[in-house]
């Protein structure tokens, strides 16, 4: 009898897993779960991004900044924006997707660090690839996500381009890439925090 049942909790155990994982896929949460326990990672702090030591070099050569971007507004009302329009900022921009559980892990970091910037000298732009832009604005809305966001109204500049995402890239206002980050990090940091505020003094 006791041979019996564990032998049927052995295999009804990974049926229950399994069930509960395809039933997180099927309606879409599979990305929420994941991106809540990525959360749970970045605030260990693990994560830090590399952004500080590439451009807190002295005398460093930076790559040049395209400016060709045409951003159409998902979250706050108005036409389309020329990308060409933050030059003399510092920008701040991060390509995600709604489907992408390290961007959404990532986003209320960013949220908050933009909370804690000038908006008048630092522009935060998250430049959601998701194909169906009403996704992403439904996704933005259901987390309380303020930071400007949009969609890309033309082809994205070969500057930006990366072999995944989440990708950050932080412009000078002068428009040189001094920094750029491939995958997930924690950027309400102090450090993150002060290399804005420096370059936005330049």
């Amino acid at each position: 009898m006791f041979r019996f049942l564990f032998s049927k909790r052995a295999w009804l155990e990974p049926v229950v897993y399994l069930l509960i994982g395809l039933g997180l896929y099927l309606s879409g949460w599979h990305t929420e779960v994941l991106g809540r326990l990525q959360q749970g990672l970045l605030s260990t702090g693990l994560w830090q991004p590399k952004l500080t030591t590439q451009a807190a070099q002295p005398g460093a050569q930076y790559p040049t900044a395209d400016y060709s971007l045409v951003l159409l507004p998902l979250n706050q009302p108005g036409p389309a924006v020329p990308f060409s329009e933050l030059r003399g900022k510092v920008v701040f921009l991060n390509i995600w997707a709604s489907w992408c559980p390290p961007c959404v892990a990532e986003l209320p970091d960013i949220a908050r660090l933009a909370r804690r910037t000038n908006p008048d000298s630092v522009a935060f732009v998250l430049l959601s690839l998701d194909q169906n832009p009403e996704k992403a604005r439904r996704f933005l809305a259901r987390r309380g996500i303020t930071v400007p966001a949009y969609s890309p109204g033309s082809p994205l500049p070969a500057a930006y381009q990366t072999s995944g995402i989440p990708a950050t890239f932080i412009l000078s206002p002068a428009g040189q890439i001094i920094g750029s980050q491939e995958g997930m990090a924690e950027y309400d940091s102090p450090e993150i925090l002060g290399l804005l505020r420096r370059w936005q003094k330049r």
